[in-house]
Order: C-alpha cells, then sequence, then structure tokens
C-alpha cells in the first residue's frame, strides 16, 4: 500500500494548546510517531522507553508518551513514539483505530470504520 499525508494536531492536554502537523499515514507502524523536537516544546513527559522494528530490519529504542490528537476536530488520546528532532511525523494504526478510522488506499483518504462490539448472548 502507498502512503499519504494528512493533517493532525498535537497537544499535551485534550484542551492544548495544539501544534499543527503533516504526518504520513503509516498503517504498517504500530503507535503514532511525533518528533521530540515538538513534544519537547509542548512539555510532554517521556512515559518509558521501548524498542521497535524498523522497515529496514534493525531495532530501534525510543522514548513512548501520552499525547492527544485532533483529527477533523475530534480529539482522542494516543501513545505516541518519539521520533528524531526533524524527522516526519506518521500517523499510525492504533491512533487510526481509537479515531474508527481505516484507510482507503485507492482514493489516498481516511474513512470511518464500523466500530465492532461483543455482545454477550445468553
Amino acid at each position: 500500500m502507498g502512503t499519504f499525508q494528512y493533517p493532525l494536531e498535537v497537544g499535551a492536554s485534550e484542551t492544548g494548546p495544539f501544534v499543527s502537523l503533516t504526518a504520513v499515514v503509516d498503517t504498517g507502524a504500530s503507535y503514532t510517531l511525533i518528533p521530540r523536537r515538538v513534544l519537547r516544546d509542548l512539555g510532554v513527559t517521556p512515559r518509558g522507553r521501548q524498542q521497535f522494528l524498523v522497515a529496514d530490519g534493525r531495532m530501534i529504542e525510543r522514548e513512548i508518551g501520552f499525547v492527544y490528537i485532533r483529527l477533523d476536530g475530534e480529539v482522542r488520546p494516543s501513545v505516541c513514539v518519539s521520533g528524531d528532532d526533524d524527522g516526519t511525523a506518521l500517523l499510525g494504526a492504533i491512533t487510526l483505530e481509537a479515531f474508527g478510522l481505516t484507510v482507503d488506499p485507492v482514493n489516498r483518504r481516511l474513512v470511518p470504520l464500523p466500530y465492532l462490539y461483543l455482545l454477550r448472548t445468553g
């Protein structure tokens, strides 16, 4: 699947302030990745470190934290990975699922994904 870009806003709290970014939509990435300098400027506190397998097969270790993402006016909390200071933001699968969105790769856009609930019968 090809990638495309999508605007998002990131903040340290649900009420902001928010910083506008253009992120690459990457369903192959579990978590959303935000440049470290943006997280630092917002005052986001790292909550730990985690190892990640990158596309070229290397294992890297990055800080993770919690942010609020605003997409199309809706705000949701999300785990994020701290990227390089001047790196590209990535919009990952877990954040997309939190918004109930999936990718339409043909038209290069985000589309609503029906939420599924497990119901107990009997």
